[in-house]
């Protein structure tokens, strides 16, 4: 386990995954810790690539989308039948609906048989857990479902990480003065009454808002290539922005 925070992208792809390109997921890991942030399609086989799942401290999931918690299918699966147990059932940070909801998907009234495996844990505005020297705070952000950003820290170094969200204060209040922001930049243009995605120009507004070091523009949608919307973002923020890309590990 490493220990400084870093970042690992194993997915950032929009509303599905693509060839080599999980949905959203992430490998955040500070002393002592390694939290699984988002389970999209397809980056639970990514994850495998950086760390033995059962060695994690713990998952963390902004909100209940498919293209961002569909793969804790995957996961229970693996950790209860898979050989990869891991000693103690691991906790997952999520909405209060996602057991539920995964227990609906096979076919269990209840989520008692998920509590061997999956020990889930709702997640509320300001909730703040701890593992080794990694603090994870949740703030509740704008969009068409319940859904959190976190604010994660180790050792003075701060990662921000938008889940899915609109313009909105507390986005720009989460990542203030944040050494990386991890930032949805999902939609070339807003719909008429509609602010539940960022737009590169709000990614890179938030950013700037915000003060924070480095911008770093994931969850590009279909209407957008990565290279445009972070380009779009940097002349916004005006300051280091970068692109998520699968398999790059940062050193916050």
């Amino acid at each position: 386990m490493s220990a400084t925070l870093t970042l690992t992208v194993l997915g950032t792809a929009s509303p599905h995954p693509r060839p080599d390109r999980p949905c959203s997921g992430y490998l955040v890991r500070g002393p002592g810790a390694e939290v699984w942030v988002d389970a999209g399609p397809g980056s639970f086989a990514e994850l495998q690539r950086h760390t033995d799942p059962a060695r994690l401290s713990a998952v963390w999931i902004s909100h209940t989308h498919a293209d961002h918690s569909a793969d804790l299918l995957s996961a229970f699966y693996a950790l209860a039948y898979g050989g990869l147990t891991p000693p103690a059932p691991l906790p997952v940070y999520a909405p209060a609906d996602c057991a539920q909801r995964l227990a609906g998907f096979l076919g269990r009234a209840g989520t008692g048989f998920l509590s061997g495996v999956l020990d889930f844990r709702p997640l509320s505005d300001g909730h703040t857990a701890r593992h080794g020297g990694l603090a994870l705070t949740a703030r509740a952000v704008v969009h068409d479902v319940e859904a959190y950003g976190l604010r994660a820290e180790a050792g003075g170094r701060v990662l921000a990480y938008s889940g899915d969200s609109g313009p909105c204060a507390a986005l720009t209040a989460l990542a203030e003065r944040a050494d990386l922001f991890l930032c949805e930049a999902d939609i070339d243009a807003h719909r008429e009454g509609e602010r539940v995605h960022l737009t590169p120009e709000d990614a890179g507004e938030a950013a700037r808002a915000a003060a924070v070091r480095h911008l770093l523009v994931t969850h590009v949608g279909p209407t957008l290539t990565p290279a445009a919307a972070t380009a779009r973002a940097a002349a916004v923020f005006g300051g280091p922005t970068a692109t998520a890309r699968v398999g790059a590990t940062t050193v916050v």
